[in-house]
């Protein structure tokens, strides 16, 4: 399986999908390339692994720029690992079925446009939830709408704060963005 990544940041969930392949977690599958909207460490974690690595403008043709550079690869997923620009509608209907996203809690509840990171974590813990996670979902043009594929929760404990809650969060992702790519290799549906 061939994969595309695209980042926005630290890059922890990029290297987990790395040492997944190097252990043969993920087997039979390969990073081709790695797109950055911003310069971040995730660019230096894919460029000291010989991965084709790009960034690419925010602006309003990084859809265009990131399908360009897509269409030269033969991607099976793409991969939004805390990638944080929204991606036009065309390119989520082109790549219909190809693209998953990792979003920071347990989808429905604190997903959509301008929920990211600490604000997610923020709003789980003014709302008084017992409980968070993380999901990862199929990309539609509407944002953190698509179907589930996978999550992961863990208690939120009295007195955790949003720092607690992110490296909660960070663990999970972790886990369930390799048991999402292992579930799409192996074609086993939601």
């Amino acid at each position: 399986m061939n994969l595309a990544v695209l980042v926005s940041g630290n890059g922890t969930n990029l290297q987990s999908i790395i040492d997944a392949v190097d252990s043969k977690e993920l087997q039979n599958t390969r990073i081709c390339i790695v797109i950055a909207d911003r310069d971040c460490y995730a660019l230096e974690r894919s460029i000291d692994r010989d991965i084709n690595t790009f960034l690419v403008e925010r602006n309003k043709d990084l859809s265009s720029e990131i399908d360009i550079l897509l269409s030269s690869e033969n991607i099976d997923l793409i991969i939004l690992a805390g990638f944080l620009s929204i991606l036009s509608a065309n390119f989520c209907e082109r790549w219909k079925g190809k693209i998953i996203n990792i979003h920071p809690s347990l989808l429905p509840k604190f997903g959509g446009k301008g929920m990211y990171g600490a604000k997610v974590h923020q709003a789980v813990l003014d709302a008084g939830e017992t409980e968070s996670g993380a999901t990862v979902h199929y990309v539609t043009p509407e944002v953190d709408e698509g179907d589930i594929i996978v999550q992961g929760n863990f208690p939120v404990e009295k007195g955790d704060t949003v720092t607690d809650l992110q490296q909660k969060v960070m663990h999970t992702e972790q886990k369930i963005l390799i048991e999402a790519i292992n579930k799409i290799s192996s074609g086993i549906k939601n």
